[in-house]
């Protein structure tokens, strides 16, 4: 017989590993099984803290998780990490496998790791990760770290999934246009300048420090903070910015608006995948119908989906 998502919760909660695999892979899984998770794992979570590590392609995101996995360890704090990663076009699942770039930790009990595929969500963060992130809160995970799929452009969409956002650029990366038309103002909460090691560090700063003074602050001034993942070099500052977002928000109240706003978005996120599930079983042949007239030009799709939703 096949564990239940109750079963696999209460031991996971209770320190087994394998079973938090499966329940994760419920999860990514979705249907109502994933959906089954979720509503057993909300009302256990709230104490866990997630940072987003965003950035484009190149950016060095997987080995910086991997040392800034380190620095939390030597803090003796434990530390889950979600690894987004492209979906296969076969299976659906994680391609890239970022736990092969972390595995300085795979022995450490205080450290668990798990890719996860996109799941051809555009933004490269689909519903399964917020429940991911769910489901290690609600099973003792004190801090849990998602590092995001690069995609050509920096993910807005992870800082509407993470309590801390944090924005990897390299030396000689943009100037403050393109920094803008990525959105990095609106959503880092920490930059990290990484492989500070190669030329071009003292102008990136610049570049950002110059951004930083043309928006208005209120209460937080995003910090840029140098590293080389590699070598280990800044990783503590790093740290150390991130501890000290989570305590300007806690004490200036903005964590718990933070999420509420999650909480607001997620709800929408699901109500329009809800609302496409019913439309398209409800429609039946309709569907075809009108999707042979869109085809001949005979009808826009705006008006057969309207048509679609009045039926």
């Amino acid at each position: 017989m096949a564990d239940t998502a109750d079963d696999l919760l209460a031991r996971a909660r209770s320190g087994d590993r394998g079973a938090l695999a499966r329940l994760l892979s419920l999860v990514e899984r979705g249907g109502p099984e994933g959906r089954a998770v979720g509503a057993l794992t909300h009302p256990l979570g709230g104490a866990g803290y997630s940072v987003g590590i965003t950035g484009a392609p190149g950016a060095g995101k997987s080995t910086l998780t991997n040392a800034l996995v380190g620095q939390v360890r030597a803090d003796e704090v434990p530390v889950a990490v979600l690894a987004i990663d492209p979906s296969s076009p076969f299976s659906g699942g994680a391609i890239l496998g970022d736990r092969v770039r972390m595995a300085d930790h795979t022995h450490d009990t205080g450290v668990y790791i798990r890719s996860m595929a996109t799941r051809g969500h555009l933004g490269g963060l689909s519903l399964a990760t917020r429940e991911a992130i769910r489901a290690l809160d609600a099973t003792g995970w004190p801090w849990i770290l998602v590092e995001t799929v690069g995609v050509g452009q920096v993910e807005v969409e992870v800082a509407t999934a993470a309590d801390t956002t944090v924005v990897v650029v390299n030396p000689g990366w943009g100037d403050a246009v393109q920094a803008n038309k990525a959105g990095l103002l609106e959503i880092a909460d920490v930059f990290v300048i990484n492989k500070a090691d190669r030329p071009g560090l003292a102008e990136t700063q610049r570049d950002l420090e110059r951004m930083l003074d043309l928006t208005k602050v209120d209460g937080w001034r995003p910090p840029v903070v140098a590293t080389t993942a590699p070598t280990g070099e800044g990783v503590d500052a790093l740290w150390e910015a991130i501890r000290s977002h989570r305590a300007h928000q806690e004490s200036a109240g903005t964590l718990q608006q933070r999420r509420s706003d999650r909480a607001s978005e997620e709800l929408v996120q699901i109500l329009a995948v809800l609302l496409r599930e019913r439309a398209v079983a409800e429609a039946g042949d309709r569907l075809a119908e009108l999707a042979a007239e869109v085809e001949s030009r005979a009808l826009d799709p705006w008006t057969a989906a309207e048509r679609l939703l009045d039926g």
